[in-house]
């Protein structure tokens, strides 16, 4: 290992020290949901924003509050309703009678972590007036543009046992989601640890702030020194590209896909694998890292056909045939295959920033993964 990648690791090392306190400080509120943990970090550090889908009672508000509570920033919650306006979101221009003269009040859109609980039940008008605030960062209230603070995360949620009364969202903005969480339900031994903490009368644990918000903002800066080699750059436009011609890739799925990733993903992709490498405390990204976070960029990215649905085939089994079948770049002296990326039936608990999910995957990093001219 060069001087270079030497310097890289040692800087991520330092800057993700307050990773480890940040799940543990968590853990004490929310049992087990490991992954549902870790992605909203890894969204919170690439600048990107997550949908969640589950059923109810799974703590996804929970964890998005303890989260805030951890890292001491604003938190506010929405629960959209049919009824509900643009205004209710972002704000509003108030008229003042005395003085004759506009005044603007701020929505609970101007928050660092924004829970958007139910977001298909409110019209599209409303779930429009998250676009700009999810993309560019900045709120247009009237004739005035205000800035959102940093960091700034906009967690969604939807029920996908209940469609009636629910107003589908769009694709423009499902795109603008950098990651789709399925969450599922604990394993048997974190339920009997979740009726042993919270199964009393008494008020529930709080989390305590243990991160700064200097502390997330100096991990984004040293998120872009993470070294990602061409070949691993090469893999991931590769992966996105198999999404919307896979017969160049001699991926026989072409008839199940209607519309395959746009060119946000790509960028997604990439720096979704640069987080998940900085939680595990790596200075370089390795394709086993772009295939832990694949499943969750791109199963809301690519839409199937009615072909599809017939032969019952899913967004999910179509992108993990195209990881399966499509090339992971080797060594030519460590060459070994990979075939699992994700898997829904595998707990994510086992995916620990503690551990080397590459080893544990059969995964050995390759002697071109590190970089050779730095």
């Amino acid at each position: 290992m060069n001087a270079g990648i030497t310097a890289i690791n040692a800087e991520v090392q330092e800057a993700s020290a307050f990773v480890q306190p940040l799940l543990t400080e968590i853990n004490k509120v929310v049992i087990g949901q490991k992954y549902l943990i870790e992605r909203l970090i890894v969204g919170m550090l690439a600048n990107g924003h997550v949908l969640l889908e589950g059923v109810p009672g799974l703590a996804k508000t929970t964890s998005v509050k303890s989260l805030a509570a951890c890292i001491n920033v604003g938190f506010s919650r929405l629960q959209f309703t049919p009824d509900m306006l643009p205004a209710d979101v972002i704000g509003t221009q108030i008229y003042n009678p005395q003085s004759g003269d506009f005044s603007t009040r701020k929505g609970p859109i101007f928050s660092n972590l924004v829970l958007a609980d139910e977001i298909n039940r409110a019209p599209a008008k409303v779930q429009s007036a998250l676009l700009e605030a999810m993309q560019e960062r900045q709120v247009t209230i009237g004739n005035q543009s205000c800035n959102l603070d940093e960091p700034f995360l906009v967690l969604a949620t939807q029920n996908p046992i209940e469609q009636e009364g629910t107003y589908p969202l769009p694709e423009a903005q499902v795109d603008r989601f950098m990651l789709k969480l399925k969450v599922g339900y604990p394993a048997k031994n974190e339920e009997r640890q979740i009726l042993d903490l919270m199964a009393k009368t008494a008020p529930s644990p709080e989390a305590q702030p243990v991160v700064s918000p200097d502390q997330i903002i100096a991990a984004k800066k040293v998120l872009n020194d993470i070294y990602i080699d061409d070949k691993v750059k090469d893999y991931i436009v590769d992966l996105i590209c198999c999404t919307r011609q896979p017969e160049a890739y001699g991926i026989k799925v072409a008839e199940y896909i209607q519309l395959g990733a746009s060119p946000r993903a790509t960028i997604a992709l990439t720096l979704a694998a640069k987080a998940y490498a900085f939680l595990r405390g790596r200075g370089y990204v390795t394709p086993q890292d772009v295939k832990s976070t694949g499943m969750d960029v791109l199963r809301h990215r690519v839409a199937i056909t009615y072909e599809a649905e017939a032969e019952e085939q899913t967004s999910e089994s179509i992108i993990q045939k195209i990881f399966d079948e499509l090339p992971v770049p080797w060594s030519s002296l460590r060459r070994r295959k990979v075939s699992r990326a994700y898997d829904p039936s595998r707990n994510h608990q086992e995916d620990s920033p503690n551990r080397d999910s590459d080893q544990s995957a059969g995964f050995r990093v390759a002697s071109w993964a590190l970089p050779q001219r730095l």
